[in-house]
């Protein structure tokens, strides 16, 4: 069968929650985050990707007229306000700068109620890639490590200090470089500094250790030309790409609960596999992921045509190609 692009990916319950999100009904999203409790990682994942699905909808402001002092739906209010500033901002609308500010202020208030989330401080450092002219002053402070640039440090800090290498605060960093007032190679060179900086003191297990796995695909899609597979696989089997990605493979996926494990970074990391010529190790990611899949970074080639098109395309090759490997093989999703 083909791939499925879901966003909960293999996450049962955030499935059938969004499910009921769809019909406008909010009582599963509000069991969903009770169950969830203090699993950071989890609660900042689930809380991201319902939000940007309510942010089309009233369904959050239904569950707080009946529910006025509900913490988690103050909570879901900050990340759909968020999620409709971003948009706001990306279609130049003229409300973005009043929707930013909301934004900004129920992040501040729902920060207060319980300091040991982190949802809060990831909204505002979400909040920070909009402010690409840096007026901000806590989104200009100067970075403990000399050789890189000044940004929203100390948000990234109160993310860490509830959540250490909170997946979604390091890539909202990457965010933020990417959307500053700065040349597109500088650009891309501070997401690549930053990336193996991450890596380089990220734990055992953390999925930190795929982050400059993104800065290489995000290099290729900015680009924006065509690449040749063969060119564009030879930079992923070159040092130091291969190592980071090796390392991710044995650190995190071979190490890590299976079930905070996202199918963008196992994606990522089954193209690096494959395009660096690791099938075998490949057919393992492929084999957890299955049968969930996400267009990045497969879409970064454009030999396909239609981007959508050529995302699938590659990826049931990539697939194959690295379940060909073995002597019996599963059943792929092809």
């Amino acid at each position: 069968m083909d791939p499925i692009y879901h966003p909960g990916g293999a996450d049962d319950a955030l499935r059938a929650a969004m499910t009921e999100l769809a019909v406008g009904r909010w009582m599963s999203m509000r069991s969903l985050l009770a169950e969830t409790g203090s699993n950071w990682p989890l609660r900042s994942f689930r809380t991201q990707v319902l939000g940007i699905m309510a942010a089309g909808s009233d369904v959050v402001e239904a569950w707080l007229a009946e529910e006025p002092d509900s913490y988690d739906a103050q909570v879901m209010q900050a990340r759909v306000s968020v999620e409709r500033a971003l948009r706001a901002h990306r279609q130049r609308h003229p409300s973005a700068g009043r929707l930013e500010q909301r934004a900004r202020v129920l992040a501040v208030s729902v920060s207060r109620r319980d300091w040991r989330d982190p949802v809060p401080w990831l909204c505002l450092l979400t909040l920070a890639q909009l402010d690409t002219g840096q007026v901000w002053r806590e989104h200009r402070e100067r970075a403990a490590e000399p050789m890189l640039p000044a940004g929203p440090w100390g948000l990234l800090y109160e993310v860490h200090r509830r959540d250490p290498f909170s997946r979604e605060a390091y890539h909202r960093m990457v965010q933020f470089l990417l959307a500053r007032r700065v040349a597109e190679a500088g650009a891309l060179a501070e997401v690549m500094d930053f990336s193996r900086w991450a890596a380089s003191w990220a734990a055992e297990r953390s999925p930190l250790l795929l982050l400059p796995l993104y800065a290489l695909a995000e290099q290729f899609r900015r680009r924006g030309r065509r690449w040749q597979l063969a060119t564009w696989r030879l930079q992923w089997a070159e040092e130091p790409t291969i190592g980071y990605t090796l390392r991710a493979y044995e650190g995190w996926f071979r190490r890590a609960d299976p079930r905070l494990r996202s199918v963008s970074d196992l994606n990522h990391l089954a193209c690096a596999l494959w395009a660096g010529h690791k099938l075998a190790q490949a057919a393992e990611v492929f084999d957890a992921m299955s049968p969930y899949t996400a267009w990045e970074p497969w879409s970064s080639v454009q030999d396909y045509g239609d981007q959508q098109d050529a995302a699938k395309t590659l990826f049931l090759r990539a697939q194959a190609e690295s379940y060909a490997t073995r002597s019996h093989s599963p059943h792929p999703t092809a």
